[in-house]
């Protein structure tokens, strides 16, 4: 047994085995590092099949000061036993939201994918960064044969395509290709290469990054302008073209326009081709957010007239960890035009990106991204699609639309119970609960607010009896309203029953 860096057997002081007693520290403990990993896998293997228990609670709610009384959560001066590590991991998956349990209608992502999930295991054990071909040479090959198999999907022929840390950081990633196409002097020079102020636009359903890449990326948030939605959440794109035309009118210059492909509240689609016409006639770059609908994209049942010209587009995100269902986190930014990631971003660290190594170095994707170290996100994507297969993933698109199409049906049934907001495009379902006490009376305004009152207080009743999750928010246009989503594999009929009348129990008497 070797020794810990003070120079003692640390299991022989306290009679229990620490991580000094593992490998790598302790060479010869194959049988003890064996013994521990497969009591964490046991652990692991307890939640996954609490996850999928219908009768199990989909979280054990605590507020944040009960919660710090029941942990411990203490970082230790001296090394714990191993046996309290094993405890540890228990006591963390016992408070934590089973995100994919069949109830959790709660987020954009959901779900537990186990191939996607076994991928992730096997990604934290190689531990490897994604910049050089030199030290993960089969995750790289890896990217590159999965994103260009996206782009083929979303209709190109060519380009390039990296993996980012979320969508956010995708449509940054846009932003900056944007400008650096359009006003490539901006890389050296800054403001003073840009020919006059910028101008974005984008609809006001759109995802909270894009006016942030205005302000992270020196634009300002005067320079993003919101473009009005209709009822549906769709941007009117007169209201683009007009908008367009004014801002030329005061000297801007119009360069970037982002259209929504499934807007995080309505689950809304913009028009894309419309937008197209309006961005070639004004010479701005299109980008498509298609972080949360990306996945209708595999469905020929449903990618149409959603994605209708997607093809036309400059730039594309999507997150496969949404609709798609791989493992957190998993976001894909696509451009239709190759070098443009590495002729922005590129830096040539000369300890990191050489020029003369032994291997074809375009393979070496560190470069054309922001980032310097990259996490492995491709091996759970890679994985699931060999167990799924592309028809794998249409079908599981096409399941997910038809189970809110049945949401639909039970809503309606219901009507006196439920009044269903709008038609969905996507798998967000938005709806308000009707109480006994308001049952028959008119829909007008004072009845919505009394309805965006009853939400965050089922909401709470929900959490605390942990039954269930639905989320809920406000809009412009309403006060709060609930909004479900389906993207797990894991629901079926009977839990889309559940949610309803779960909510109907918890609510009936307000």
């Amino acid at each position: 047994m070797s020794l810990n860096p003070n120079g003692y057997k640390l299991s022989e002081r306290t009679g229990k085995l620490t991580a000094y007693d593992l490998m790598p520290t302790t060479v010869s403990a194959g049988p003890e590092t064996q013994e521990f990993l497969l009591k964490v896998v046991d652990v692991l293997l307890d939640f996954v099949k609490a996850t999928n228990d219908r009768n199990e609670k989909v979280l054990d709610f605590h507020h944040p000061e009960d919660m710090k009384r029941l942990l411990d959560l203490e970082v230790p001066d001296r090394a714990l036993p191993l046996q309290q590590l094993i405890e540890d991991c228990a006591t963390t998956l016992k408070y934590q939201v089973k995100t994919g349990h069949p109830h959790f209608f709660n987020q954009l992502s959901n779900g537990l994918d186990l191939i996607s999930m076994a991928g992730e295991w096997l990604t934290a054990t190689a531990n490897t960064n994604m910049f050089t071909y030199e030290i993960a040479p089969v995750f790289i090959l890896m990217e590159t044969v999965v994103l260009t198999k996206m782009r083929e999907i979303i209709g190109w022929s060519g380009g390039d395509s990296i993996l980012a840390p979320g969508g956010s950081i995708s449509n940054l990633y846009a932003f900056l290709a944007a400008r650096h196409k359009m006003f490539p002097n901006y890389k050296e020079h800054g403001s003073r290469g840009l020919p006059g102020n910028l101008a974005m636009f984008t609809s006001d359903q759109c995802h909270y990054s894009i006016k942030s890449c205005a302000a992270v990326c020196g634009l300002g948030t005067d320079h993003c302008i919101v473009v009005p939605s209709d009822e549906h959440g769709r941007m009117i794109t007169s209201e683009l073209e007009r908008l367009i035309l004014e801002r030329k009118a005061k000297g801007d210059i119009p360069f970037f326009v982002n259209a929504t492909a499934g807007t995080t509240v309505l689950g809304a689609f913009d028009d894309i081709n419309t937008i197209a016409d309006i961005c070639q006639k004004y010479n701005c770059w299109m980008h498509i957010d298609a972080a949360w609908g990306g996945g209708l994209l595999m469905s020929r049942k449903h990618r149409h007239p959603r994605f209708t010209g997607v093809e036309r587009a400059d730039s594309v995100t999507w997150n496969p960890h949404k609709l798609m269902g791989a493992l957190l986190q998993c976001s894909t930014i696509h451009f239709k035009e190759d070098g443009l990631l590495i002729s922005c971003n590129q830096m040539s660290a000369e300890y990191l990106f050489m020029t003369d190594k032994q291997y074809d170095i375009s393979y070496d994707t560190g470069d054309k991204v922001i980032q310097c170290g990259r996490h492995n996100d491709i091996f759970k994507l890679w994985l699931q699609w060999r167990a799924k297969g592309t028809e794998g993933f249409e079908q599981q698109q096409d399941r997910l639309m038809e189970l809110v199409q049945y949401q639909l049906k039970r809503i309606r049934a219901q009507s006196d119970r439920f009044h269903l907001i709008m038609e969905p495009e996507c798998v967000n379902v938005s709806f308000w609960y009707v109480p006994k006490r308001l049952r028959g009376v008119p829909h007008d305004a004072r009845k919505e607010t009394e309805l965006g009152k009853i939400c965050p207080i089922i909401k709470g009743r929900m959490m605390q009896k942990g039954t269930l999750m639905v989320g809920y928010q406000p809009d412009d246009r309403r006060p709060n309203f609930f909004r479900s989503i389906i993207s797990s594999a894991a629901v079926n009929e009977a839990d889309v029953d559940f949610m309803l009348d779960e909510i109907h129990r918890l609510g009936d008497d307000l």
